[in-house]
């Protein structure tokens, strides 16, 4: 009898999101493949076993590189467990015939969600508040700092599915939503109900708020460097839950440090996590843990279409989600 083919499901070792038995994607998968989970630090710690899979799933921060891809035997499919793939070297991947597929519409609310209570955590000075009236005080010293949303302006850098999500929760609190996408095509800001700008600086210029919600490339590393952040208003805030190195972490931390900026709420940071104390002790800075995507209700949604994916690989079926050109 031949043997079943194998999903190897690869998970970060210094923070594994999965379960030892994958159970979520056992049940998707059921009696179709073997289903084994690993855990990496990069695809250096690739095994035979690994390398023999016909499909992939891989979670966040296990890198995927050329060298990797060229260990791997029968792969047909990597799939990203997640929105992202920068991790992965799609290229090479196409190249060699592996198709990378990512899930990009499983934590839309979620995300949104983060961006918006980030936001009113700066907007409202939360933190800072907590702060105070735990130390026993009461004398509200961050009042100079406390706005009214309706008089803000809300910028938005990437109306993909997660910014158009957040635009409009952006608009319920009362918020003037601007946005800055170059691929969108005309009208989508009509039908979303928010101004297009037509360059980055335009936006900028006029931002009490950014959020970003762009993927990471080459076109959009450090696409908020030291330049971009002193075109924002003073004591404007800055909102990332897309990738870290959107934003160049040193730029920001400066800001910061120098008072430019009134806060800074981050989800994810470039060289993720923080290194030092002093990055961690800049002033008015919040980071979430790259924890944006996560609900319960997302990861089993994320996991199950992954698996879904997989499963498609591993008996021949079209695959969903296929961004690398790979049919």
């Amino acid at each position: 009898m031949p043997a079943k083919p194998r999903v190897a499901i690869i998970d970060w070792i210094r923070s594994p999101q999965g379960d030892p038995d994958s159970s979520v994607e056992c049940s998707v998968i059921g009696e179709a493949a073997e289903v084994s989970r690993y855990l990496c630090d990069s695809d250096a710690d690739f095994d035979d076993e690994i390398c023999g899979a016909d499909a992939l799933i891989v979670w966040h921060n296990a890198p995927i590189t050329a060298d990797g891809l060229s260990r791997l035997r029968n792969c047909r499919a990597i799939i990203r467990n997640g929105v992202g793939y920068d991790s992965v070297d799609v290229a090479e991947a196409a190249r060699l015939g592996i198709a990378v597929c990512n899930v990009p519409d499983y934590g839309t609310e979620e995300v949104a969600d983060h961006a918006i209570a980030l936001s009113l955590a700066l907007c409202r000075q939360l933190f800072p508040l907590d702060s105070e009236a735990k130390r026993l005080g009461w004398a509200i010293e961050v009042g100079s700092k406390l706005r009214r949303l309706r008089e803000l302006t809300f910028g938005i850098v990437g109306l993909g599915r997660i910014g158009t999500a957040t635009a409009l929760r952006a608009k319920g609190l009362g918020f003037r939503v601007v946005f800055h996408d170059p691929y969108l095509p005309n009208g989508a800001d009509k039908a979303v109900g928010v101004t297009r700008c037509r360059s980055l600086e335009e936006l900028l210029g006029q931002c009490d708020v950014i959020s970003l919600h762009c993927p990471l490339n080459d076109e959009t590393r450090h696409l908020i460097s030291g330049r971009e952040l002193s075109l924002l208003r003073p004591g404007a805030f800055v909102v990332n839950t897309a990738r870290g190195a959107v934003i160049e972490k040193e730029a920001i931390l400066s800001s910061l440090r120098s008072g430019h900026l009134g806060g800074a709420g981050l989800d994810v940071v470039e060289d993720e996590p923080l290194r030092t104390p002093e990055e961690a002790s800049a002033p008015n800075l919040i980071v979430t843990c790259h924890a944006a995507f996560c609900s319960v209700e997302s990861k089993i949604e994320m996991r199950s279409t992954s698996a879904r994916i997989a499963l498609a690989a591993v008996t021949g079926a079209p695959l969903e989600n296929v961004v690398n050109g790979v049919g």
